[in-house]
């Protein structure tokens, strides 16, 4: 497979984007002319939090080239106003720095925006119809995909095949689950796969079966990839269009930046990541039709390509795409039964959840990837999974020697009593997100018990007080890519059908929640010399809110976003900012 990098030096990639049909609208810096010396624009009379803790608020920003060029007063920024300035009021309203969503899966999310919507069914009856109505425009022979079911919001009963397979008998159906981890397939499917009560449980995977032994329809983690294999690739036309989906509905929400953590599921092919790397986002930087930035992390097994690729052309390969580093899994989700605990799931008694990587393999993997220089993130959602990683991570610091590592746990859901003060001692990154609480509460109930769930889940106070940095994200598409939403849920950690908080002791204030998606979440992330803050230097990147008081925002924790910018220049609009 050709990768795009190696074959164009930094030179020729930027004449490429000069070139690209509508480049001006992404990349104002190729299109500056050096002798203009005042600013591109000016934005003034706005409530302007800027992130950076020398000069937390302001109310004007001067920009040039897609970068800040000064933040303060009106006054201080009036001498870099110029006769080619464009000027915009921004009539008071609270302007904060572009939301970084620190963990995302970004073209599955846009591909599944186009599929079958089971989010919110709360009905065996609903989840039904909902098939029967999306498969009445399916041809016979198509698969049929969805997305987003939760067992929970209708009272815990896992649905089988038999409950749409007299609806679906010509068409071959899968549908995920919200967390990811799990899928429900109809029977044709089931055949197709070659699934059958022989099939054995691929490692870190189980093909959930009956009494009799004959498979139910459900597949977790690694058992999946007996359905993916047999689900015809998605073509390349498709995969970008889901690129250019992703993107705007990103941008609605005042997200600028994200982290695709690529692959979805553990025992998802490897290839996945690199496909998109080099036929989406490769394509779309040097055609210059890159609307938002993208950090991207690829499968740890490929660690040695990742290096070779980095060594030949930088991890910055434009201002819109950057090479992160290498994710791994240590276990499943909650919602599955397969996060990995000490002690087992209530109701399954012989059930500790799954590991569903070998930890030696993951060491090794782990060790060769951060000797290289490498940033490492790793899944890990049960109170066992996190204590097995932050023992990993010491012991690889330990054997590579001191270096600004960054090391990562993606999610970190449910800690056992004395793991919170680990994370700030060994310098790890949570990489945390807060709207999963929403969904998650009566569950980790139930699975974990009162005393287990309410003591170490989602710790987000305790880890800050702990001395570790939190990232901020949603995930996407397991939940909604909303960032305001999710900065209210982990201030105010109110679950659906719940007038009160879960642990109300791990509410964190405004401040570390913004923080938390924007400049904690640009280091988690090695990008805060680049974006984070509104800072001179840094990416122009901000969002403006529909509130025109910071106490108010505060207070209330409700906003909508009425504008997105991303390199100084209105990505994404309500239009209700007056151009002055």
């Amino acid at each position: 497979m050709n990768i795009w990098p190696l074959s164009l030096s930094a030179t020729a990639a930027a004449l490429v984007v000069l070139l690209a049909v509508g480049s001006s609208i992404y990349h104002p810096h190729l299109l500056y002319q050096p002798w203009l010396r005042g600013a591109d624009l000016a934005v003034m009379n706005g409530t302007i939090y800027t992130g950076d803790a020398a000069s937390p608020f302001a109310d004007s920003m001067a920009i040039r080239r897609g970068r800040i060029l000064q933040v303060g007063n009106y006054s201080t920024i009036k001498k870099r106003i110029g006769s080619m300035t464009r000027m915009e009021n921004l009539q008071g309203k609270v302007v904060v720095p572009g939301f970084i969503d620190s963990h995302v899966h970004f073209i599955f999310g846009g591909l599944q925006m186009g599929q079958v919507q089971l989010h919110g069914v709360s009905r065996k009856e609903h989840f039904v119809n909902k098939v029967k109505e999306a498969v009445s425009n399916k041809p016979p022979g198509t698969w049929l995909q969805g997305r987003g079911w939760n067992n929970d919001l209708w009272g815990g009963e896992l649905p089988i095949a038999s409950w749409i397979d007299d609806i679906t008998p010509q068409n071959p159906v899968w549908l995920s689950r919200m967390d990811g981890h799990m899928g429900l397939a109809n029977s044709l499917a089931l055949k197709l796969a070659g699934i059958t009560n022989n099939t054995m449980d691929p490692d870190g995977g189980t093909v959930m079966r009956n009494s009799l032994g004959e498979p139910t329809g459900l597949l977790i983690d690694s058992a999946m990839k007996l359905i993916f294999s047999c689900i015809p690739k998605v073509l390349v036309e498709e995969r970008r269009e889901a690129l250019f989906r992703a993107s705007d509905h990103a941008l609605s929400k005042g997200v600028t930046t994200v982290v695709d953590m690529g692959r979805y599921f553990p025992g998802a092919s490897t290839e996945l990541s690199w496909e998109d790397f080099s036929d989406v986002y490769g394509w779309a930087n040097l055609s210059g039709k890159m609307k938002i930035r993208v950090c991207l992390f690829f499968p740890i097994e490929t660690w040695a390509r990742l290096h070779e690729l980095i060594n030949r052309v930088g991890w910055k390969l434009s201002e819109w795409l950057y090479l992160g580093g290498v994710k791994s899994f240590a276990d499943g989700s909650l919602g599955s039964s397969s996060a990995l605990l000490y002690e087992p799931y209530v109701e399954e008694p012989l059930n500790h959840g799954l590991q569903v990587t070998d930890i030696d393999k993951l060491y090794n993997l782990t060790l060769a990837s951060d000797k290289a220089g490498l940033q490492v993130a790793i899944h890990a959602i049960g109170d066992r999974s996190n204590d097995m990683i932050l023992d990993l991570y010491k012991s690889v610091a330990t054997e590579n020697g001191i270096r600004d590592r960054r090391f990562r746990i993606e999610h970190a859901q449910h800690l056992a009593p004395g793991t919170v003060p680990r994370f700030g001692e060994q310098e790890i990154f949570a990489s945390v997100q807060p709207d999963q609480l929403l969904y998650d509460a009566d569950s980790a109930i139930k699975k974990l018990g009162v005393e287990r769930a309410n003591g170490g889940s989602y710790l987000f106070k305790s880890l800050l007080s702990g001395n570790a940095q939190l990232a901020l994200g949603s995930d996407w598409p397991v939940v909604e890519i909303n960032p305001l939403r999710s900065i209210k849920s982990s201030m105010r950690r109110v679950p659906h059908g719940w007038g009160n908080a879960w642990i109300s002791s791990e509410c964190i204030d405004l401040n570390d929640a913004l923080n938390g998606y924007t400049i904690s979440a640009a280091r988690s992330c090695f990008l805060d010399k680049e974006i984070g803050s509104l800072s001179p230097g840094k990416m122009a990147d901000f969002v403006v809110l529909s509130v025109d008081s910071w106490d108010e925002f505060a207070a209330q924790v409700s906003a909508s976003v009425e504008a997105t910018y991303v390199g100084g220049l209105r990505a994404y609009a309500r239009d209700l900012i007056e151009d002055s």
